[in-house]
């Protein structure tokens, strides 16, 4: 009974996850830009609980994501239509670069004990985080469907990957570790059966138009299995990237975010690498179809 009702609650947190996630990317940008906007500010603050950062880095942490998404955000829903956008999207530049350089004065001030270790987070946040959940917004603005392509390719690879892995975990001698010391669970079987879900994912979408914005019907399939590929292998890197970070701190889960489903980073782990890689992607294909 105790296992039926977390599969119940696993279940049910999980389709209030994909609901949000898709509403908030189809309904408005607006919608998407403030619910993202909590998350990546929840993600940041999850990292440096992860690391044991005290209150004071935390809260610069929380001040730089800040800055950083509200200026993509005003850059890209208001249109440069008159000089005050632009000077509001500096401010927030420049209020970004503030908040580094001012924790990075803090520790060389107050003598923290672990000066490089602060800051290193801090700085490791952001790359790590703010910044690739920031890109998504960048995809968003090119193409809803390839923002949401994304992420059905994603659970599409995590799926695949699940039941290939199981299924050839249960054949004599078992299957293939990749990574054992950092995720044990993780078979090459799974990664080549994800790659192989995904494909066959992304041509489905391909043939409903969902990367239309970025192809011509003479390289349509190339660049559909790039993207596929991409979101596959960059996919896994970020799962296995965040267990790596899990198991340098000893934690299982990552928070408590979702019931069944443990924090904001395990929830998105996935997106961190991905995300900034089919964003290039995506707007390189999109600047090269003129040539093409």
């Amino acid at each position: 009974m105790k296992s039926m009702n977390e599969f119940t609650k696993r279940t049910l947190s999980g389709a209030v996850y994909v609901a949000c996630v898709v509403g908030s990317i189809l309904w408005s940008p607006i919608v998407f830009a403030g619910m993202f906007g909590i998350i990546c500010l929840l993600a940041v603050d999850e990292f440096h609980r992860l690391v044991g950062s005290s209150r004071m880095l935390r809260t610069g942490a929380f001040l730089a994501t800040l800055a950083l998404w509200s200026f993509l955000q005003w850059f890209i829903l208001l249109p440069p239509v008159g000089a005050d956008t632009w000077e509001w999207s500096v401010c927030f530049v420049i209020a970004y670069a503030l908040i580094l350089v001012i924790w990075l004065l803090d520790e060389i001030w107050n003598h923290s004990g672990r000066p490089i270790a602060n800051w290193g987070n801090l700085i490791s946040s952001q790359m790590m985080i703010a910044i690739p959940l920031c890109t998504m917004s960048l995809l968003l603005h090119l193409d809803k469907w390839l923002l949401l392509a994304l992420f059905v390719l994603i659970w599409v690879n995590d799926s695949g990957a699940y039941c290939v892995g199981s299924l050839c975990a249960k054949r004599r001698g078992g299957n293939h570790k990749m990574a054992p010391h950092v995720s044990p669970n993780k078979s090459w079987e799974g990664l080549f059966g994800g790659v192989l879900f995904t494909f066959v994912a992304a041509l489905i979408l391909a043939h409903y138009g969902w990367f239309d914005v970025i192809t011509t019907p003479r390289i349509k399939w190339i660049v559909v299995f790039l993207f596929a590929f991409l979101t596959s292998a960059f996919g896994t890197m970020g799962d296995l990237m965040e267990s790596l970070l899990k198991r340098s701190v000893g934690v299982k889960d990552s928070g408590v975010f979702l019931p069944g489903h443990g924090g904001v980073l395990d929830r998105f782990d996935s997106i961190l690498l991905a995300s900034p890689i089919l964003t290039a992607f995506s707007w390189l294909c999109y600047f090269l179809l003129p040539l093409l």
